[in-house]
């Protein structure tokens, strides 16, 4: 699904869109990008409100600290044990964001 064009999300940046009524984080690591459900595994938190770290690919929880690898979505410090989904996001030859949910675990 086409979700924002990618000079929308700056180098660094996050946004949050909603595919199907599900809130996604979409981040742009050095003009690569990544898409996470948006809701932490620990507790009702946006990660895309939280805190980028582009050196290692990826994103600190607002609310407690947990800290999720983007590409994986496995969790890399606690109190998170439970990964989040990660989602297929491609950029069209116009430079849009496209974002296919997977269906599979959390």
């Amino acid at each position: 699904m086409d979700v924002a064009r990618a000079s929308d999300i700056p180098p660094g940046h996050a946004a949050r869109v909603e595919i199907d009524e599900v809130p996604v984080a979409i981040f742009n690591v050095d003009g690569a990008f990544y898409a996470l459900d948006d809701t932490c595994s620990h507790a009702e938190a946006s990660l895309s409100e939280g805190d980028l770290d582009v050196d290692r690919c990826a994103i600190e929880c607002p609310l407690h600290g947990s800290t999720f690898d983007l590409r994986t979505g496995e969790p890399l410090t606690l109190p998170a044990v439970e990964p989040v989904r990660v989602h297929h996001v491609d950029v069209d030859q116009n430079g849009v964001l496209r974002v296919a949910l997977n269906g599979t675990g959390a």
